[in-house]
Parts: C-alpha cells; sequence; structure tokens
C-alpha cells in the first residue's frame, strides 16, 4: 500500500473524578498505562510506512474549526467522548461524515444504535439473539418491560458506555433498592435507567472485524474469579477504572482453555449476528455472559473499543496470529476498502 498521511484524532478530557463534564455529567477517570493507545497506533503506523500526526479536540469550537482544516487521507478516530461526555462521540463521527473525511471505525447510526442500549435490547430480540429480559424507565415513565423480568437484577445508565454508572450496588434483589438505584442514575446522568435481569455466569468477549464479510477473533474472558466472596461478578467501574482498587488487582482479561468447540462457535457465531445487527464497521467488541448451562447472552456491544496492546482486542488478535501492527493496519485497510481507496 502506498504510504499514506493518517490524522490519529483523540479527545482531551478531564482526568480530575472531582471535574464535571457539561451537562453535570460526571467525568470517568481514565486509566494511566505507561503508553497510550494514540502512541502505540502512532507507531504502529509509522512501522507501516505511513506518515501519522496527531489531532485532538479539547470541547471547544476552536479544536472542530481546526480539524475540519486537517488535510490527511485517513482519520484513525480514536475519540470517544467530548469534553468528557461520553454520550456525544456519535456528533463527533456525523462531523467527521459533514467535514467529509475518510475514518476509522463506526459511522454515527453504528454508534447510536450501539449505545442505546435498550434499543439495541429490541433490535437483538427482533433479530432473535438471546438478551436478558430487560425493562427501561425514565423518571416514572416505563418505555419497556419485559413480563418475565425478576429479581436479581441490574440496573444501570441505558446511554453510557465504559461501565459508566456501574458499581457494585447495581445489582438489586429487592423493590427498595431497585428504586434508590433508579433515582441515583436519575439523578446522577439525568438518563433512563436500563434495568436488566441479572446472568449469573462467565463474562466473554468477543473482537469482531470486517464490514462485507466480519469474521470473529478468538473469545477473551474477563476473569473475576478471584473477587471477594460475597461481591457481585460484574464488569463495573471499580473493575475497569479503579487502578487502585482490589476488584481492578483481582480481575485479568484472559483467553480461556476450557471451552467445549461448540461454546466457542455460539459466542462467536452470537457476536456477528450482533455486530451486524446495529451496523458496526471495522472493528468492534461484542460483551456476553456465558451461564452454567451453555447459554450466551449479549450485554452489549462496544463500537472502536479500546486498542491498547493490553486491551481485549489486541490480546485476541494476538491469540489470532496477528502481531499488534497488522491489527492496526487491517483496520486501516478495512476503512479504506469502505471508502472504495
Amino acid at each position: 500500500m502506498a504510504k499514506l498521511r493518517i490524522a490519529v484524532l483523540y479527545d482531551i478530557w478531564f482526568d480530575d473524578s472531582e471535574e464535571q463534564a457539561p451537562e453535570g455529567k460526571p467525568v470517568r477517570k481514565k486509566k494511566k498505562p505507561d503508553k497510550e493507545d494514540r502512541q502505540e497506533i502512532h507507531e504502529a503506523l509509522r512501522e507501516a510506512g505511513h506518515s501519522p500526526f496527531y489531532v485532538s479536540i479539547d470541547g471547544t469550537r476552536e479544536s472542530l474549526s481546526e480539524l475540519a482544516k486537517t488535510e490527511c487521507d485517513l482519520i484513525f478516530n480514536l475519540t470517544a467522548s467530548w469534553a468528557g461526555d461520553d454520550t456525544k462521540d456519535i456528533h463527533l463521527a456525523a462531523y467527521l461524515d459533514l467535514c467529509g473525511f475518510k475514518y476509522t471505525g463506526a459511522g454515527p447510526f453504528g454508534l447510536h444504535l450501539s449505545q442505546n442500549k435498550s434499543l439495541a435490547k429490541k433490535i437483538f430480540a427482533f433479530h432473535g439473539i438471546r438478551t436478558p429480559y430487560f425493562a427501561a424507565v425514565y423518571r416514572g415513565r416505563l418505555d419497556w418491560a419485559h413480563e418475565d423480568l425478576s429479581f436479581p437484577v441490574i440496573v444501570k445508565p441505558a446511554r453510557e458506555d465504559g461501565s459508566i454508572g456501574i458499581e457494585f450496588n447495581a445489582v438489586c434483589e429487592s423493590i427498595k433498592e431497585l428504586m434508590e438505584r433508579i433515582h441515583g442514575i436519575h439523578e446522577k446522568f439525568d438518563s433512563p435507567a436500563l434495568i436488566e435481569e441479572y446472568i449469573d455466569g462467565r463474562e466473554m468477549y468477543v473482537t469482531v472485524m470486517g464490514n462485507e464479510n466480519p469474521a470473529a477473533l478468538p473469545v477473551v474472558e474477563l476473569d473475576m474469579s478471584r473477587l471477594p466472596e460475597g461481591m457481585p461478578k460484574i464488569a463495573g467501574t471499580e473493575v475497569k477504572w479503579r487502578t487502585g482498587s482490589e476488584a481492578y488487582r483481582k480481575t485479568k482479561s484472559v483467553i480461556p482453555t476450557d471451552l467445549d468447540e461448540k461454546i466457542v462457535k455460539k459466542l462467536q457465531e452470537t457476536a456477528l449476528a450482533a455486530y451486524q445487527a446495529v451496523e458496526l464497521r471495522d472493528y468492534g467488541r461484542i460483551d456476553m455472559r456465558l451461564d452454567k448451562d451453555g447459554k450466551v447472552y449479549v450485554l452489549e456491544v462496544n463500537p472502536n473499543p479500546w486498542l491498547h496492546s493490553k486491551a481485549e482486542t489486541a490480546l485476541a488478535s494476538k491469540e489470532s496470529g496477528r502481531t499488534y501492527p497488522a491489527l492496526i493496519e487491517e483496520i486501516v485497510n478495512l476503512a479504506l476498502a469502505r471508502y472504495g481507496a
């Protein structure tokens, strides 16, 4: 492939947990790896012979104006929020479309379908993809409720990602706990609350890559077997983001070695179906639960998942035989092929 001028686009947002995003939304505290994903991607692109450079947006109109002036062959889109508000990445993708940029990953439509968890679950049900029973409620208005939904349930914001708003108290076993949890979500996020059947089982992730003929990568498990007795086995904020917490230290993403081939196939086929149902592009990660009876439940889909070399997508890619630079180059090629370049 000819050498390309590739802009590595990322967003700058607060990492002080006391700061607040626009509209009073709490700001996720970012992990501090030795090297950021954007740095690793920049190095991989350079190794492949491209000319990468950084572009950032910081929540100001000026940064959008500067972005519009960028001259490049492709944008490697790593944006996950606008000034710390991670529900606004849909608008950023739309802005890239309006500016006429070619870019990697999901478009605004796929981002919307994926991140509106209630809507995504309705789509899964339409396509016959098993997902936990659920209800959605916003300040007294019930949007949907499955008649077989029963305790225990897990309650989370319906329009957040990255485990934002999922604390260990998200698992409720009584009406009192449920009402308190719903109220807390409405007050903290001003968001509909998703009330979901709690599936006791193993947390499984499958990355899917491709467009016309997508393929599933090897299964990755978030091993929560070492969590203390009585602590809910959920991939909440403590597990994902609070690096100093006991929950973070005692969980690890691994390649499971004890899964039957039929189960692996079921997980991968389910992931492919969910990926296509919400019209993701280039790459995405499907989060699922595997119960003791071998049933697979889709929890959610993650467009543009974290691409750090220690994250689940890179781990699955490595297990498939790809090097990290090869993974990044494949995403570039998939995006360019979509645009006919």
